[in-house]
């Protein structure tokens, strides 16, 4: 009997929540297709852990560029000074909408792959201030 071959996109940012999305995804039998966004953000290691993990995993992995520099408002993208204590609010770490474009994205990728099962992986712990991190997102 041929059995279903069952494919999914995921968001890789290389940090811990990605790597239990693809944990997972692969637990569940997927074969993954690793996404990131190079989304102008000031550092690399991100991108580097990225590309480390999915190595690791043996996930091919897409890299897109956005350069959400040019909208701006986060200590991510833009010349803003990170706090080193907590503050009220939404952090200045946030950047806007960032996982709902990455969500977009992967569904475009998901599109072209012909499949709809998407991981990405969020901390519920971020939601302090991060509202694409609330279990309501």
């Amino acid at each position: 009997m041929v059995r279903d071959i069952k494919k999914a996109v995921v968001l890789v940012s290389g940090g811990l929540d990605s790597a239990t999305a693809l944990a997972i995804a692969q637990q569940q039998g997927f074969i993954c297709y690793g996404l990131s966004v190079n989304y102008g953000q000031r550092h690399s290691a991100e991108l580097s852990a990225a590309m480390r993990l999915c190595k690791q995993a043996g996930v091919a992995l897409k890299v897109l560029h956005l350069d959400m520099r040019k909208i701006g408002g986060s200590a991510l993208t833009d010349d803003i000074d990170v706090p080193e204590e907590q503050t009220s609010g939404i952090p200045v770490t946030y950047v806007p909408a960032r996982n709902t474009i990455m969500l977009s994205l992967a569904l475009a990728y998901a599109e072209v792959l012909k499949t709809g099962d998407i991981f990405i992986g969020v901390n519920a712990v971020d939601y302090s201030g991060y509202p694409d991190c609330r279990p309501e997102f």
